[in-house]
């Protein structure tokens, strides 16, 4: 590294804002190593400020899977990445003592702050050698982002500085709302398996499915560097079809193996780089029988990795990784290439811990004008938690059981369902929960609730068909998220077991079984299939909490 570029660093460094002791001052300093760095971000789920996101104790694999990343936790994770018990990064990495290094380490991410560590990685490297990119989902998760329909994401991310994006939330806007967004992006949008549906490029009499561009090549000096976008491809079957009408996804390997062919015929690239939304699961087995990708930057999954996957195939081996979620991580690639190929890498994740790294002014006050309109309703006091509030985890999250409750109470309904999605902010013990904090774990364009009718073979029926899409041996068969969370019954799980005899004994509450032919009132929220009627699920959640209060004067909200 030469003077000038240390003595940038130094003043872009979290040491000379704080003047603190040598481990803060230390802490994201690294040796200029190869010729370009990729910076990747993904799954941020439109979290502007710093947060609390407790990592599961839960993550089961299945087959190859089993035991291996990124299905490890806890002590075991901890033991395979050599990381130390009670240090930050076990605390950025796990849920182990959650509570008590919440308290100690404090919250991690936002954009600030993110913005904060990316101007001090290009000032070190050269803003001419440095590439960000994001994985998608980062337009959805919060109740600005769903009030603005997005725009404060694309606002807060054309500041950070992204160079290309892939999406997946992103499309549950709608396909107009979308392109007015990637109209005010001012990056490129990446999606090669993303296309128009068979009829609609015979209407137009056209040729050219591509909805998006499928590749951005970028020159640094010498080295050439190919991105290539691969969308979430269960778009139109884990979201609602309606929002992209007309649209075909999938993983589309022979297609996606066609156009790296293309690209290194064409393009004569040092390097090609997947920028997937795949989830890890799918990448590891992608990158097995698709040959000449590079490197897999990796989301949708949730998976904080802290070493890249290396995965043989026909022509050689492509790395694989996952940069977690919510902002807690950025990572960090730095490639060596030259002569058409990738001669080495140094890959960092790094967990972008708030209190090292003071907030950006200028990204500060774009946050802090985004949210003004909104902050009476998003610091609206509910209630009080009297445990730790969270929802990633294979089979169920605290903070899903709350809306569970709300779900049983508002409905009157037997059982309750809640999808077991993957993204939503953790509450500490004896925190205020706010509004904001139910918005973090229920902001979808299709928030309304439902009561049905469900019988108890069409229950086992439905569980039977996520655990299948979340323990598929195939990992194409896998669609990402966790498990349905449920409300007033309760279930057994094999999941090694074969498709259909996964979900064992089902029982009320009470203990009662289940019976197959008897019908029950289930209420819910976030169909796919077709839309409801009920009120948003937020509403629910909020009035439940605040009616617990009342009830209980002088007593902390149970959940």
């Amino acid at each position: 590294m030469n003077r000038r570029r240390f003595l940038q660093y130094l003043a872009l460094s979290p040491a000379a804002v704080y003047g603190c002791s040598a481990a803060r001052r230390d802490y994201y300093r690294q040796p200029e190593f190869g010729d370009v760095t990729i910076l990747h971000m993904t799954d941020c789920h439109a979290q502007l400020l710093p947060v609390y996101y407790r990592e599961p104790a839960v993550n089961l694999g299945i087959g190859a899977g089993k035991n291996a990343p990124p299905h490890l936790s806890g002590e075991q994770f901890l033991r395979r990445f050599g990381i130390r018990p009670h240090s930050r990064e076990a605390y950025a990495l796990t849920h182990l003592d959650f509570d008590n290094a919440a308290h100690r380490y404090g919250k991690m991410g936002g954009f600030a702050h993110l913005a904060t560590l990316i101007k001090t990685i290009r000032a070190l490297r050269g803003p001419d050698k440095t590439l960000l990119l994001d994985g998608g989902d980062s337009w959805q998760g919060s109740a600005t982002a769903l009030w603005t329909r997005g725009q404060d994401m694309v606002d807060a991310c054309n500041l950070l500085g992204v160079d290309a994006m892939t999406g997946h939330w992103e499309f549950t806007y709608g396909k107009e709302r979308l392109f007015e967004n990637l109209k005010r992006f001012k990056g490129v949008f990446l999606a090669q398996n993303a296309a128009q549906a068979e009829e609609a490029v015979f209407e137009f009499g056209t040729d050219n499915d591509e909805l998006f561009k499928p590749y951005l090549i970028k020159q640094f000096g010498k080295i050439r560097i190919a991105v290539i976008g691969q969308a979430y491809p269960y778009t139109p079957i884990a979201n609602p079809p309606r929002f992209v009408k007309g649209w075909r996804f999938g993983i589309e390997e022979r297609r996606l193996q066609s156009l790296v062919g293309r690209i290194r015929a064409a393009e004569r690239p040092d390097a090609i780089i997947l920028l997937s939304h795949n989830g890890m699961g799918v990448d590891l087995k992608l990158a097995s029988r698709v040959a000449g990708i590079d490197l897999i930057l990796g989301g949708h999954t949730h998976d904080a990795v802290p070493e890249p996957i290396p995965v043989a195939n026909p022509q050689g081996r492509t790395w694989v990784t996952n940069a977690g979620s919510h902002g807690k991580f950025l990572a960090v690639i730095d490639l060596q290439a030259g002569g058409g190929r990738l001669q080495a890498i140094r890959y960092r994740l790094l967990p972008v811990f708030a209190e090292l790294l003071e907030p950006d002014p200028e990204m500060q006050s774009l946050i802090d004008s985004l949210r003004m309109p909104y902050l009476p309703v998003l610091r609206q006091p509910l209630a009080e938690a009297n445990e730790l509030l969270y929802r990633r985890d294979n089979f169920y999250g605290t903070f899903d059981g709350l809306i569970l409750d709300a779900l049983l109470a508002e409905y009157g309904a037997d059982i309750a369902l809640t999808p077991g999605f993957r993204w939503g902010t953790a509450v500490l013990p004896g925190r205020t929960i706010a509004m904001e904090d139910v918005m973090n774990h229920t902001a979808v364009t299709y928030p309304e609730t439902y009561a049905a009718t469900m019988t108890g073979a069409q229950l086992k029926n439905m569980l039977e068909d996520v655990a299948d899409n979340l323990f598929n041996p195939d990992p194409y068969y896998r669609q990402g998220g966790d498990m349905v969370r449920t409300g007033g019954m309760r279930f057994d799980c094999d999941p090694a077991a074969e498709g259909g005899k996964r979900i064992g004994a089902m029982r009320l509450q009470g203990g009662k079984p289940i019976e197959a032919g008897k019908r029950y009132k289930v209420a819910g929220w976030a169909a796919v299939s077709a839309p409801v009627a009920g009120r948003p699920v937020f509403e629910i959640v909020g009035e439940h909490l605040k009616a617990s209060v009342r009830h209980r004067p002088g007593r902390a909200m149970s959940v």
